[in-house]
């Protein structure tokens, strides 16, 4: 059954068509990676998808409903969560201040400490820290910050962009770890990531994304031993 479904996509920066018209889908349940160069217009889907970046063209169906005009902030309260590129956490705001921040969208204040109790279970190092600064944070825990805000709005599909951009190997291999057990608890995770040989190997599925158009999809274990994508996106 597909949690989300993008049909004929097409967005634009000005004159320049970022996505040339992609069709993929998500089912419920599982883990579908976003693979790609730079600038092939990973990002690009995501932000569209969760409402940043309008689209020309397409649809975009979540739970059967057509969202391609429903403003991000209202897809927060419909089980849609972004963990965007680059952390974006309140550098300014205490670490419970940033997750408390996540649950906006609820109005259930013991529903809220429930899944704040479930977020610190699942990070234990945010509870350590919850009165610390965001921006004391080392790259890493800022990330398990970023997923833990996400998880706070009680997503049933979590998107996430790149998560493990800049982190120490130490730190990927736990993050890594950490999408698979949020998976494994229910979510149905959209994972855009640089480290293509990371993202096949947790995914059930991938899409190749090469400059707007998509030009590979199937089997994530199939493709991680596929010729070409060995070449262009495993090679070490």
């Amino acid at each position: 059954m597909a949690i989300l479904e993008v049909k004929g996509l097409e967005v634009y920066y000005g004159v320049i068509q970022a996505i040339k018209g992609i069709s993929f889908e998500v089912n419920q349940g599982e883990i579908i990676a976003l693979i790609g160069a730079n600038g092939a217009g990973k990002t690009t889907t995501l932000q569209t998808i969760t409402g940043l970046i309008p689209s020309k063209a397409g649809t975009i169906t979540y739970e059967g409903k057509d969202i391609t005009k429903i403003p991000g902030y209202k897809l927060v309260g419909m089980g849609i969560a972004h963990v965007p590129e680059g952390r974006r956490v309140f550098a300014e705001l205490s670490v419970l201040q940033n997750l408390k921040l996540g649950a906006y969208t609820r109005n259930d204040k013991n529903e809220m400490d429930e899944t704040l109790k479930m977020v610190y279970e699942r990070f234990p190092r945010l509870e350590e820290r919850k009165n610390q600064m965001a921006g004391t944070l080392s790259g890493g825990e800022q990330q398990m910050l970023a997923m833990g805000r996400a998880l706070m709005s009680h997503p049933k599909l979590i998107v996430m962009d790149e998560p493990s951009m800049g982190l120490s190997p130490l730190y990927v291999n736990e993050i890594f770890d950490i999408i698979q057990k949020i998976n494994a608890d229910g979510v149905t995770v959209l994972l855009v990531e640089q480290n293509a040989k990371k993202a096949l190997s947790i995914a059930n599925r991938a899409y190749v994304l090469e400059t707007g158009k998509i030009a590979l999809s199937g089997d994530a274990k199939e493709l991680m031993n596929d010729d070409s994508v060995k070449k262009a996106y495993l090679s070490e």
